[in-house]
Formats: C-alpha cells, sequence, structure tokens
C-alpha cells in the first residue's frame, strides 16, 4: 500500500516539475521574443534563458513555430489553463450582464488589460510576419482567434435586443478594435492610462452599437 501510495506522489511530482519546466520555457520564449524578435530568436537561446537543453524544448514543443502558438495561448489567456477565450470566467461575466451598455463598458476594461498582456508579442510576431512565414501564420491565426470571440460576443449582445447595428456590424467593430494597436497608440504612444483608455473605448462601444433607451413620459 506504502509504494503504491509513493508512486502516484512520485508520478504527480513529475508531472508538477514537468509543468514548471513548460512554464520556465514559455516566460523565456515570450520575453525573448519580445526583446530580439521571433526571427532572431533560437531554440538554444531560449534553452539557455530558461535553464534547461534546446532537447528538453524540442521534445516538449517540436518546433519554434509550435512553441510561439503556445506562448501566444498563454499570453492571451494569461495562464496555461486549457480554457477558450470566450468561455473564461472573467468573459462569462461579461455575457451574464443583461444591460448591453453595462456590458461593452465591462469588455472594454478586460479588452485593456488583454491588450496590455497581448501587445507587446503580437508587435513582435507582426514585425517578423514579413520574412518568417511561422509569424505570418501566427498572425493570420491571432486574428482568426479573436475574430472567433468576437462572433460569439456579438452574438450575444444581439440576443439583448439592445443592438443598434447588425449582429456582424457588431463584431467587426469591437473585432477591429482589439488587435492591441489602438491601445498601443494611445497608451505607449500618447500618455494614456489603462484606465483613459478603458473608459473611452467602453463609450464609443456604446455611443455607436448601443440603442439609446427611450424615456418613459
Amino acid at each position: 500500500m506504502s509504494g503504491q501510495v509513493k508512486r502516484q506522489y512520485d508520478s504527480s511530482r513529475r508531472k508538477e516539475q514537468a509543468r514548471e519546466t513548460q512554464r520556465a520555457v514559455l516566460r523565456a520564449a515570450h520575453d525573448l521574443f519580445v526583446e530580439q524578435g521571433y526571427g532572431r530568436t533560437t531554440i538554444a537561446d531560449i534553452a539557455r534563458a530558461a535553464g534547461v537543453s534546446a532537447e528538453t524544448i524540442y521534445a516538449t514543443f517540436k518546433n519554434k513555430a509550435t512553441l510561439l502558438h503556445r506562448v501566444w495561448d498563454v499570453t492571451i489567456g494569461g495562464d496555461d489553463e486549457d480554457v477558450v477565450f470566450h468561455e473564461r470566467p472573467e468573459i462569462m461575466a461579461i455575457r451574464a450582464e443583461p444591460d448591453l451598455a453595462k456590458r461593452f463598458m465591462m469588455h472594454a476594461r478586460m479588452s485593456t488589460a488583454t491588450a496590455r498582456r497581448m501587445t507587446p508579442l503580437r508587435l513582435a510576431v507582426l514585425g517578423a510576419a514579413g520574412s518568417e512565414p511561422a509569424a505570418a501564420d501566427m498572425l493570420a491565426e491571432m486574428d482568426r482567434q479573436r475574430l472567433a470571440g468576437m462572433t460569439v460576443m456579438a452574438a450575444a449582445s444581439d440576443e439583448t435586443g439592445q443592438l443598434a447595428v447588425s449582429e456582424e456590424e457588431c463584431r467587426d467593430v469591437v473585432w477591429a478594435m482589439t488587435d492591441g494597436l489602438l491601445w498601443h497608440a494611445f497608451v505607449n504612444g500618447r500618455g494614456w492610462s489603462d484606465e483613459e483608455y478603458a473608459e473611452w473605448v467602453g463609450r464609443v462601444w456604446v455611443a455607436t452599437l448601443v440603442r439609446p433607451k427611450t424615456r418613459r413620459s
């Protein structure tokens, strides 16, 4: 009995150690992609920064393109949990808000926090996309994932009966404003705070997308 418990303990410990190694590799890869560019970063660079062997990285992630994809998943989600972004608790809380104006303000705050996490990596991938096919593919995948998420959010918005535009227009407007580049221009370029930016985006979405409430006589 004690041997079985020990084996279970050893197995759990090995799994946790493997997960910590993966996290170290993902952190190192993210930082190097942002600091020196995707194209100039090698698996050997990442291995040195993470304190592991290159063979360990290849065994876990196969190649640099797959590693980039996993780095993006963790960056956009904020953790390494395998949960679709629009099904995460914070997104579900937004979708549960019945007042569409309030929902868009919540979405704007969440989107701003996401932009702070994802924009440095997106800019690094954007810079490499012209010469690195894997980066170009990843950039297209980033936009595809975001469009899928905005499609879900727009459909949920339409179900409230409070949209002033079509579901498709709602999807496209929010999609176009959430790639991180607008956040970068206002916050890093013009010195806005995240709070100021989120408030402005929310007001734009409410004014553009939400049907004005009729006043009772």
